[in-house]
């Protein structure tokens, strides 16, 4: 399973400022066995990113790409994705005057668009909480948007800690997501009414069990973020790794 275990850049959004090449020396050497690429500093050379994914033999678990770019610059997304030796398109947030019953309705539409167009690649949706404070159709705007049917083809990203911030179980609102969701997002929640990002092991949710439901399901990359660190980012990353390796020998 140690071969699935990847780190979202955008927990390393400031260390990549001063270079991308030493921050993918350091998880490597950390234990990581790929990365998912998001928040790349302003003006990097896509060709320069694949070539230290190559150099630091790192997978690349998908990328993160703006629905507007998705929109607009679908070719070049394209040959990108395949140059990250990637088939994952994940988009990963929607600007408010979308969170609306129209504008998840317009959103589902265009994903599926999207996803017709780029055959051979597969096209996710990750969430925070707010799609389940909208509800389309008798269901949450994340439901809605994810659909389990043939002809949706929207697949899932879900982050755990946006779902148990909702207020609901994790390892109960994926269970519809089976062989539809090659990448999931683990993060934990602390124990205090702040309910604030943590390193995973630290906070509410049990992995074990997330962890042991992937490996039935076609989750192809557990993909660790943690969008704010108290202390530096890549300790926490190495504290979540630590507790997923953990989980491994429990679970082996």
């Amino acid at each position: 399973m140690k071969e699935k275990f990847a780190a979202q850049l955008y927990t390393l959004r400031e260390e990549m400022k001063r270079g991308i090449a030493p921050v993918f020396a350091e998880l490597k050497q950390m234990g990581w066995a790929g990365v998912q690429l998001s928040a790349l500093p302003e003006g990097h050379d896509p060709d320069e990113i694949a070539s230290y994914l190559k150099k630091y033999q790192l997978g690349t678990a998908g990328v993160h790409v703006g629905l507007s770019r998705l929109e607009t610059d679908l070719e070049a997304v394209l040959k990108e994705t395949k140059n990250y030796n990637t088939v994952d398109i994940v988009c990963p947030f929607l600007s408010s005057e979308l969170r609306t019953i129209d504008g998840y309705k317009k959103v589902k539409q265009t994903l599926n668009a999207l996803a017709r167009d780029s055959k051979g690649f597969r096209i996710s949706y990750h969430n925070h909480d707010f799609e389940f404070k909208t509800t389309v159709n008798n269901q949450s705007a994340l439901e809605f948007l994810l659909e389990p049917s043939v002809e949706n083809e929207i697949l899932a990203e879900i982050d755990v800690y946006w779902v148990k911030k909702a207020g609901i179980d994790p390892l109960t609102f994926i269970q519809p997501y089976t062989q539809r969701m090659p990448l999931i997002h683990l993060k934990d929640i602390t124990k205090d009414a702040e309910e604030t990002f943590a390193e995973l092991g630290t906070g509410q949710i049990d992995f074990k069990p997330i962890l042991q439901w992937g490996e039935r399901s076609g989750v192809e990359w557990y993909i660790v973020e943690q969008d704010l660190c108290e202390g530096d980012p890549m300790k926490s990353l190495e504290i979540s790794l630590q507790h997923l390796n953990e989980c491994t020998k429990a679970i082996e």
